[in-house]
Order: C-alpha cells, then sequence, then structure tokens
C-alpha cells in the first residue's frame, strides 16, 4: 500500500495548444461562423469546436486539420 501511495506519475491526457485553440478560433472569426456553424460545415458536433477552442479537447488530427483550414489558407473551409 505504501508503494501506492508513494507512486508521484501524473497520467493524464494531452490537450491542445493554447496556439492551436487561438488559430482555430481566429480562423472561425475570420469567416464570421459561429461555432455552431463551423461545426456542421466539418461535420462535429458544436461541443467539440467549444472544445477545441477552451483548450479542453484531446488533439484529433483529423478535426484540428479541418478546423484550422481557413487558417491554413484555403480559401473557404476546406472541404474533405
Amino acid at each position: 500500500m505504501a508503494k501506492l501511495d508513494a507512486e508521484t506519475e501524473d497520467f493524464h491526457h494531452k490537450k491542445v495548444s493554447t496556439s492551436m485553440a487561438q488559430d482555430i478560433q481566429k480562423a472561425r472569426l475570420s469567416k464570421k461562423m459561429t461555432q455552431a456553424q463551423l461545426a456542421q460545415r466539418i461535420n462535429e458536433k458544436p461541443q467539440i469546436i467549444n472544445d477545441y477552442e477552451a483548450g479542453r479537447a484531446i488533439p484529433n488530427q483529423q478535426v484540428s486539420h479541418r478546423a484550422r483550414g481557413p487558417a491554413l489558407g484555403c480559401g473557404s473551409l476546406c472541404e474533405y
């Protein structure tokens, strides 16, 4: 039991970076879209966009790439 109490390793999932969260929000706002509109456009739930922009989401490469499309230079939101 003492060995378990002495355990100091911290187990948690990596969250999206602050810069990624800001990139997504800036891209969305530059297109004058709401979180719900962006979510619908990339076929995700609005809560996913909210979690990404708040830095609470566990990174998913496909979602982050689709959500950051405008920031990556797409003329409009990228279609995937």
